[in-house]
């Protein structure tokens, strides 16, 4: 067959889906080198589907000929011939070529987005040797969706994305090299090899994570005082606490405490307060990410990387969206119809089908290219435990957004004891409207308050003056610096995930609280004293704000790369010229974060020592030792197997540090050091049970 239109996909999963979407009877699969591709009919059309594998194309140093910066004479080179693990692509872009010989016209059907444009302007102007190429644009992989795409198909690839696409991939480029060389150059020149980075989003990252962790360890608690009042209603107990909430002065409490303390109370006051809860907005990529993080503590980068496998099976829509918004022309009432199919959620969709109007509740955000996330309708076939959760997620959010208004009532009771006022409140669900379609995710506070009356009298159960301290900001968690990145607008919703994920593999931060490490912060302390602007937030939203210009057509991506090249010839000049002093400060925090990544916790011997992972020179036998050695000689064994990590918590059992051993395909598995811990006796049979529990070394 010659004279063939060539369909290039982004995966292979996806070159079948159109394949057999536009067939018009049977689907010839062949293969080139074991890479498949498809053959089928469409209309009077011969078409030939075939595929990448995500990037075929990458970045590379013009003359490579030593480890210097600045670099910017860069190429798009065969990413095979750029890095080792995409070897496995050189057989993909052979096919490409091969095939687009006998091609009479193109079309590009990668995802539709800054990403997929890259991937798919590349494969035409290198491997099939074009000048531009058709474009589909689809948001799921469902028949109807691609035979709309293919008819309505653009006679362009979307100049504005491939050049925006193109921009960025060339301005990270030189930031990311450049600023890692700069980095690992200066802390050899101080005599340690680590491979440190820094990126363009990633230093500004990085400068916030340690921030939060700054105000943390400045802060300091201050005491204040409260005064509870436990009451019974007969029938009904109560709990209140006085007007003032938080007492600063010591004598002011006691003196109020004592004013009410024995003396009779009565209702003084009882308020109800009703307000409308309007049903979620659809989940955009973000904030898909922090639900499924509150929801079932699945990362971030995870739950991307979940949702794109839902969407290359056809289970849901695009899952790179910013979008917060359902237009019609998705067809609510046939996805819900299909809904009704699926067990777990025809009772839901048949109530949102009996609704006069289908008319989602929708965010503010939108996305040129793609709306919110949603369910297709298509039946799931044998997904993962994960995967379950998150398309679970998906579907009740998307049959919430078109929910009726909740309403709940807020009931706050005013008791008088002596003229001391004390307040108690509680809030309850009156109609659960959209709640009931969100299922287990809406979780809402259920505080029911007794049914009293003004001037009822009530009996003091007991009056309490309670000591408290202020407490330290909250650190970050993988949901949350993912919302503040993009509340400053820094990265991209595809990117946020992977920058996080890069600080943790970099050594700059740890633990599922964040917590900056010591190189992560004498990192950030080292840059803002002697070249700031590699972690300047501005200078990077500026870019982020050009980038959308770009795709926009109202700015040349040569201009914003000819402005990126000064400015980084300018930074990295300051940092050769302080490349000493830089690369000194580095080592001393590399060597300390090492150092504590080995100390456990305290000595629960001798109270002043640090508990250390150390290996025996004899034995290559890993245990815990007190490093206080040969004053203390207090040891505890450790498996042998998995990598130690410090869990900086105590074992709520015996109060010995605990550890987590961690093996790859599995969960962590957190152990008490203690081996006579009472605990060791419960996990056992809790094991037997098939529960969980903390477990003991023996």
């Amino acid at each position: 067959m010659a004279d063939y239109e060539l369909i290039i996909t982004e995966k292979p999963k996806a070159a079948l889906k159109i394949a057999e979407s536009l067939a018009d009877g049977k689907v010839l699969k062949k293969s080139d080198g074991g890479i498949p591709y498809y053959d089928v009919t469409h209309g009077k059309k011969d078409l030939i589907v075939c595929s990448a594998a995500g990037h075929l194309y990458a970045l590379a140093e013009k003359n490579k000929d030593k480890w210097t910066y600045p670099v910017f004479d860069i190429e798009w080179k065969e990413a095979s011939e750029v890095s080792k693990t995409a070897k496995f692509s050189k057989k993909y872009v052979q096919l490409i070529k091969k095939l687009a010989k006998d091609a009479k016209t193109f079309t590009v059907a990668t995802d539709y987005d800054v990403e997929g444009e890259v991937i798919g302007w590349n494969i035409i102007k290198y491997a099939c040797k074009q000048k531009d190429a058709a474009r589909m644009k689809f948001s799921t992989l469902t028949k109807p969706d691609i035979e709309k795409a293919y008819e309505h198909k653009s006679k362009t690839i979307d100049w504005g994305q491939a050049e925006a696409g193109e921009t960025r991939h060339q301005l990270d480029w030189y930031y990311g090299i450049n600023l890692s060389r700069a980095l690992t150059g200066a802390i050899k020149s101080a005599g340690m090899f680590k491979v440190l980075s820094s990126g363009r989003v990633q230093g500004p990252a990085l400068k916030i994570i340690v921030e939060k962790e700054k105000e943390i360890k400045a802060f300091k608690p201050s005491p204040y005082w409260q005064i509870e009042l436990l009451a019974d209603a007969m029938p009904g107990k109560i709990d209140a606490w006085h007007i003032k909430d938080k007492f600063l002065v010591k004598k002011e409490a006691e003196k109020c405490f004592a004013n009410a303390n024995g003396k009779k109370a009565f209702v003084k006051k009882v308020e109800r307060n009703r307000f409308n809860q309007e049903p979620p907005a659809p989940f955009d990529l973000t904030s898909l990410q922090t639900e499924a993080y509150r929801c079932h503590r699945i990362s971030p980068k995870n739950t991307l990387s979940i949702a794109q496998s839902l969407y290359i099976e056809g289970y849901i829509s695009y899952p790179r969206t910013s979008s917060q918004k359902l237009p019609k022309e998705i067809g609510y009432k046939k996805i819900i119809s299909d809904l009704t199919k699926q067990e777990d959620y025809a009772s839901s969709a048949h109530k949102v089908l009996q609704k006069k109007d289908l008319k989602p509740h929708e965010g503010k955000k939108s996305d040129p290219a793609h709306p919110a996330i949603y369910p297709t309708g298509i039946a799931p076939k044998n997904l993962e435990e994960r995967e379950a959760r998150v398309y679970d997620l998906i579907v009740k959010r998307f049959l919430a957004t078109f929910g009726d208004i909740a309403t709940r009532e807020t009931m706050n009771i005013t008791i008088d004891i002596n003229k001391e006022l004390f307040i108690a409140s509680g809030t309850t669900t009156i109609e659960p409207g959209w709640h009931i379609l969100y299922g287990e995710y809406a979780t809402f506070k259920e505080e029911e308050l007794p049914n009293v009356k003004d001037g009822q009298e009530l009996k003091v159960d007991e009056l309490k003056l309670l000591e408290k301290e202020t407490q330290p900001p909250k650190r970050y968690t993988p949901a949350s610096i993912i919302r503040e990145l993009e509340k400053r607008n820094l990265g991209t919703k595809a990117t946020r995930a992977s920058i996080v994920d890069t600080l943790f593999n970099r050594g700059y931060v740890t633990g599922e609280s964040i917590e900056a490490t010591e190189l992560g912060i004498q990192a950030v302390e080292t840059l803002d004293k002697y070249c700031p602007k590699i972690l300047d937030e501005e200078l990077t939203r500026h870019f982020e704000v050009e980038m959308d210009e770009i795709r926009e057509k109202k700015k040349k991506g040569t201009e914003v790369l000819k402005e990126a090249r000064e400015v980084l010839k300018i930074i990295l000049e300051e940092f050769k010229r302080k490349e000493k002093e830089i690369g000194g400060e580095l080592r001393t925090a590399n060597k300390e974060t090492r150092r504590q990544e080995k100390i456990v916790g305290k000595c629960p011997a001798c109270k002043i020592g640090d508990l250390r992972i150390l290996v025996s020179k004899k034995t290559q036998k890993r245990f815990l030792a007190c490093n206080r050695y040969p004053d203390c000689k207090t040891t505890f064994s450790l498996p042998q197997t998995g990598a130690v990590k410090p869990m900086k918590n105590m074992c709520p059992s015996c109060g010995y540090p605990m550890v987590a051993i961690l093996t790859k395909g599995r969960k962590p598995w957190q152990l008490c050091i203690n081996s006579n811990c009472p605990a060791k006796e419960e996990y056992r049979k809790n094991k037997e049970a098939g529960l969980n529990s903390v477990e003991n070394i023996g």
